[in-house]
């Protein structure tokens, strides 16, 4: 290298350290001066267990579940009827005769079973014949 600056401009200057050697102790080293005195290098922090979180619960079986209450905060913004033909089509434009929880693509229940797990209800369970605004059909 023909001068100090030269070299300082070819090194990137963030968190160099070579050996525990820093660019202020390299610097020093191309220079007639003395040495300033240099930090020792922090020692690596020490490894720190992450906590162990517990196993998810086993899902409850579903008819331990409660039934969606109609009334509930989440079921009345949702529109949720406990029986697909009592949806109010005035309301509810997109509501069409044979749309119910059980042919929804969000029934977690089995086919053909009375009830089910809806993720939109956690926790809960809905009748197989409710429907609400959120019906998409299952793909086939």
């Amino acid at each position: 290298m023909s001068s100090r600056r030269r070299f300082i401009e070819v090194l990137p200057l963030a968190g160099l350290s070579v050996s525990g050697l820093s660019l202020l102790s390299l610097t020093a080293a191309c220079s007639d001066k003395a040495a300033l005195p240099v930090a020792a290098p922090a020692p690596a922090p020490s490894p720190v267990a992450a906590p162990v979180a517990a196993a998810p619960a086993a899902p409850a079986a579903t008819s331990a579940l409660p039934m969606v209450d109609p009334a509930d905060a989440n079921a009345v913004a949702l529109g949720y009827v406990v029986q697909s033909s009592q949806v109010d089509g005035a309301k509810y434009k997109t509501h069409a005769a044979g749309q119910a929880c059980g042919n929804c693509a969000l029934f977690g229940g089995a086919a053909g079973a009375a009830t089910g797990p809806c993720p939109l209800f956690a926790g809960k369970q809905v009748s197989a014949v409710a429907w609400c605004s959120a019906y998409a059909k299952k793909a086939v």
